[in-house]
């Protein structure tokens, strides 16, 4: 049985989600920040359920320290609480949570979004525990070290199942490196490399563990975003271009090497969308309109 930890300063918060949880899980509970940590660190849970405003340590602060300790980082995080403005999702997302419910939260929907990512926890884990060395090499691509295309579609396809049968947001960005045939040709195909090299781990550097971030082909990649909705998408791809622009690779004659990205965002429709294609085909179309639009921007479409 899954373990959940409840971190609220208030008793009879605790006393209402683990009532809403207890039947399903194993709960545990906290009344503050530094307790969180130790049981956190001690136990090992499965999932945080975490509020955000508490007394001495605030949840964005709890959050923090889960993320920079090696031995709860990968514990997901979903931050429930009453505020509900743009500024304090955002930045639930940035300090490392996976997910964010505001109050007072709807039963059937958490319930739903805690089953999910615990399943997505576990399909992860295990894939993790099973993967043989040949099996690690046939799912990644061997320049960038992300998910090849190959086992992005197989691993979306599990993940899409989940998001359709839950009813879950689930978003996809499309993105690639704007006059990219520029730079191979002016600095030549190695240093093109080490500049897809350098966006691969800046999308490494703004996605979660539970997303699925995969070199599509060439210069362009696809990011599947779990349990993300299409403001939460818009929010990471604005990151990764911004920081894709301000960064810039020198090469070994000590040549400035700049670029740009565009980006397509699409969300899942689970009443409609019945495989990754029918997403993959709209974030496509956006960042063909991103393109036309003028490069080195975000485009979402719902068509």
């Amino acid at each position: 049985m899954s373990t959940i930890l409840i971190v609220d300063d208030t008793a009879t918060n605790i006393d209402i989600l683990s009532e809403l949880l207890s039947d399903k899980y194993e709960i545990m509970a906290a009344l503050d920040g530094e307790f969180a940590l130790e049981i956190a660190n001690d136990d090992l849970p499965d999932l945080i359920l975490l509020d955000i405003i508490m007394p001495q340590m605030d949840g964005y602060d709890v959050c923090k320290r889960l993320k920079e300790n090696p031995v709860t980082k990968d514990i997901p995080v979903i931050f429930i609480t009453a505020k509900s403005d743009e500024e304090s999702i955002e930045k639930a997302y940035d300090v490392g949570g996976i997910d964010y419910v505001t109050k007072p939260f709807k039963p059937k929907e958490l319930l739903a979004r805690v089953k999910t990512q615990l399943q997505v926890r576990k399909l992860i884990s295990d894939l993790e525990k099973s993967q043989k060395e040949l099996i690690f090499l046939a799912s990644v691509d061997p320049m960038t070290n992300l998910y090849n295309r190959r086992y992005f579609i197989n691993i979306s396809e599990s993940l899409l199942n989940l998001a359709i049968r839950d009813k879950i947001d689930t978003s996809v960005i499309m993105l690639d490196i704007d006059m990219f045939k520029n730079v191979n040709d002016t600095y030549g195909h190695k240093v093109g490399d080490e500049v897809i090299i350098l966006l691969a781990k800046i999308l490494q550097k703004f996605t979660r563990k539970s997303d699925i971030v995969s070199r599509w082909g060439g210069e362009e990649f696809v990011i599947l975003l779990p349990h993300t909705d299409t403001t939460g998408a818009l929010i990471i791809a604005e990151k990764i271009r911004v920081e894709s622009e301000n960064n810039i690779y020198i090469t070994q004659e000590n040549q400035k090497v700049s670029f740009t990205v565009s980006m397509g965002v699409s969300q899942v429709i689970n009443d409609q969308d019945s495989t990754i294609e029918a997403s993959l085909n709209r974030a496509d179309k956006a960042l063909y309109e991103a393109k036309h639009g003028g490069r080195n921007r975000v485009y979402f479409t719902k068509d």
